[in-house]
C-alpha cells in the first residue's frame, strides 16, 4: 500500500489561484506575488493507478489516509492527533424538519480539539515543521487558535495567537492549557491579523492565517474525499457549509476537481451553499449582487465566532465555487442559529456549534428560494462542538450593510 521508505511525492509545485503562475513548493511561502492564495498541485496522472478508493479503504481512520494528495513529503513530519474521518450521520427527522428527502450531518465537532479547524492546522503545522519554521502565529476568532496551539504543542513548536476579547471562554482556556502565547485584542479577527502580520515581520514568526499559506486548504479538502468514501462512492446533491474564511468550501471544491482527474468521479458536482450570519454576510451580499469579490463587511457582529470574518482573502474562490456549482449563499440570524442548534440536537443527538445550527436554519430558506429541492440529498457541516460556545449569547438580528465595498 505504501512505499517502503518514509518519503512521499508531496506537491509537484504551487500555483497562484489568480494568475496561474507556478512556484517551487519546497520553501516557506505565504501568498503569491499577486497577493493571492497559492494552491498545491500534484502529479495526479502518476497517482491514478495506485491512489484509488480501494487502496484507501483499509487505511487508518485519519485524514492522512489521503497522504498521496497531501503536501507533506516526510512521514515523520505528519503531526497527528487523530483528526479527520469524522462521522457522517443521517437523520430522517431533521430531513423532515427542513423539507428534504435525505440529510446527513458531517460532525466535525468530533475532531481532537472539537472543530474542523484541526484539519487545516494539522496540515499547516506539519508542513511548517517540515520546512523549518521556528515559531508559529495565527489570528483567530476562536477555534483555529485552539487548534494551532494543539498541533504546535504536538510538533514541539512555540505558538503565538491573537484573538478578540469576546472569544468564547472555553476556547481561551484551551489555548492556555495547550501552552500557547495568548494575546487578547479589543477588535475583530481582521484587527488580530494586522497584529500578527507586524510581529511576523519583526520577529520571524510563521503566519498561519486563513489561505495566507498554501496548506490549511489541503487539510480541509479531505472533507471532500471523506464524503465520497462515506456515501459509498458518490457525492450528495447539495453541501451546506458555514462560511467565515471559507477554506473548507474552497478545499472541497479543489478536492472534487482532483477526484475527477484521478478517475474517482465524473464531471458531476454537488451544489455548494455558503451560510453566513446576517450580522456578517459579505459572501451572501456579493453572491446576491453578482460581485466577483466580496469586499469588507462593516461592523461585523454575531455570536458564531467562526462566522465573524468581515473580509476573506479567498473571497473570489468561494464565489467562483458557488457559481460554478449552481449553488448560492444565504444569511441567517443569530436567533435562528440558536433555535436550530436545539432543533438539530433534539432530532439527531448532536450538540452543534452555532455555525452548525446556521446550516440547518439555511435549508428552509434555500428551499423557499428554489435552490434546494425536496428530492435532494443534502449534507450539512456542523463545524464544531456546541460545548465550546456554552455561555455565549446571540446578538441582535444584525444590520445588512450595502454600502461601498
Amino acid at each position: 500500500m505504501h512505499s517502503s521508505d518514509n518519503t512521499l511525492a508531496g506537491a509537484a509545485f504551487l500555483e497562484c489561484t489568480a494568475t496561474g503562475a507556478t512556484f517551487e513548493s519546497e520553501q516557506l511561502i505565504g501568498l503569491s506575488p499577486a497577493g493571492k492564495p497559492l494552491f498545491a498541485r500534484y502529479d495526479l496522472d502518476a497517482l491514478r493507478k495506485r491512489f484509488t478508493p480501494a487502496a484507501v479503504a483499509h487505511r487508518a481512520p485519519t485524514l492522512w489516509r489521503y497522504e498521496e494528495v497531501l503536501p507533506v513529503r516526510d512521514r515523520a513530519c505528519q503531526v497527528s492527533l487523530g483528526e479527520g474521518l469524522t462521522p457522517l450521520l443521517e437523520s430522517s427527522r431533521l430531513a423532515r424538519a427542513v423539507g428534504v428527502k435525505r440529510l446527513w450531518i458531517k460532525d466535525e465537532g468530533q475532531n481532537p480539539t472539537g472543530s474542523f479547524k484541526d484539519r487545516g492546522l494539522c496540515m499547516a503545522v506539519s508542513r511548517a515543521f517540515e520546512l523549518g519554521a521556528r515559531e508559529l502565529a495565527i489570528p483567530s476568532a476562536g477555534n483555529a487558535a485552539g487548534s494551532t496551539a494543539a498541533y504546535g504543542a504536538a510538533a514541539g513548536l512555540p505558538v503565538h495567537v491573537v484573538v478578540p476579547m469576546d472569544t468564547p471562554v472555553a476556547i481561551l482556556a484551551e489555548i492556555r492549557a495547550l501552552g500557547a502565547d495568548l494575546q487578547l485584542l479589543d477588535g475583530l479577527i481582521s484587527d488580530c491579523g494586522r497584529v500578527v502580520r507586524q510581529r511576523c515581520d519583526e520577529d520571524g514568526w510563521w503566519d498561519l492565517s486563513t489561505l495566507k499559506e498554501p496548506y490549511r486548504v489541503e487539510g480541509k479538502k479531505t472533507m471532500g474525499y471523506e464524503l465520497f468514501e462515506q456515501l459509498g462512492g458518490r457525492l450528495p446533491d447539495a453541501i451546506v457549509y458555514p462560511t467565515g474564511g471559507g477554506t473548507g468550501l474552497i478545499g472541497m471544491w479543489k478536492a472534487f476537481a482532483e477526484m475527477e482527474e484521478l478517475g474517482w468521479i465524473g464531471a458531476e458536482r454537488p451544489r455548494m451553499f455558503s451560510v453566513q450570519a446576517t450580522g456578517c454576510a459579505p459572501m451572501a451580499r456579493a453572491w446576491q449582487e453578482g460581485w466577483e469579490e466580496a469586499g469588507m463587511w462593516e461592523d461585523a457582529a454575531t455570536y458564531a465566532a467562526g462566522l465573524r470574518v468581515p473580509g476573506a482573502v479567498g473571497d473570489f474562490l468561494i464565489l467562483r465555487a458557488l457559481r460554478e456549482s449552481g449553488g448560492g449563499a444565504v444569511a441567517v440570524t443569530d436567533h435562528a442559529m440558536e433555535e436550530w442548534v436545539g432543533t438539530m440536537g433534539a432530532a439527531t443527538g448532536i450538540f452543534g456549534a452555532p455555525e452548525g445550527g446556521a446550516t440547518a436554519a439555511a435549508v428552509p430558506r434555500l428551499r423557499d428560494m428554489g435552490l434546494i429541492q425536496r428530492e435532494d440529498e443534502v449534507v450539512l457541516f456542523n463545524t464544531g462542538s456546541g460545548l465550546k460556545y456554552v455561555g455565549m449569547e446571540p446578538v441582535g438580528t444584525g444590520v445588512r450593510r450595502d454600502g461601498p465595498r
